[in-house]
């Protein structure tokens, strides 16, 4: 018997579930708080790419304070994003399709800050010491990889508009 369209886009939740951990797994390998690694997971693993708290709480049997601190941490880091519903008074998180790019973007501020203090560190230690001269040269790096990524993040949006359209 043919299956209907509902059917055949139904997910097993239990494949999703280990998706979900798997993948968040690999993000706090990566570095990233472990209940925040799974509650991005989950939201990019959910169709919509948007949960109220109840249903990420749900989804991940956590308490409401866990995914509250996990969404203030992902917020910060311009992963994810918090919107309302008009008419509504509960909170959905979104994670956009475009998040990672976003996320890189706003790092934007975290290097410039990065570079005004290994500046101060380079004038306070002495340009002609040894520890000036690897302050000098961390502060080139992080120079050299800031002016990468706005080449890196303009040659993304080309491409991606070639892959996705606009």
């Amino acid at each position: 018997m043919p299956k209907g369209p509902s059917e055949e886009t139904r997910r097993d939740d239990e494949v999703v579930s280990r998706f979900v951990e798997q993948f968040a797994a690999q993000l706090v390998e990566a570095g990233m708080p472990r209940m925040p690694a799974r509650i991005f997971a989950a939201l990019l693993a959910s169709d919509s790419g948007a949960l109220t708290s109840a249903e990420l709480g749900e989804r991940l049997q956590v308490s409401p304070a866990a995914v509250s601190g996990a969404v203030r941490y992902l917020t910060q880091q311009h992963m994810v994003a918090r919107e309302r519903e008009p008419g509504s008074r509960r909170d959905l998180f979104r994670v956009h399709s475009n998040q990672w790019y976003e996320a890189l973007a706003n790092r934007d501020g975290v290097l410039k800050r990065w570079e005004s203090a290994l500046h101060d560190g380079v004038a306070s230690l002495g340009p002609d010491t040894p520890a000036g001269r690897r302050m000098a040269e961390t502060l080139a790096f992080f120079e050299f990889v800031e002016k990468e990524i706005a080449g890196m993040l303009e040659r993304w949006r080309v491409h991606r508009e070639s892959l996705f359209g606009k």
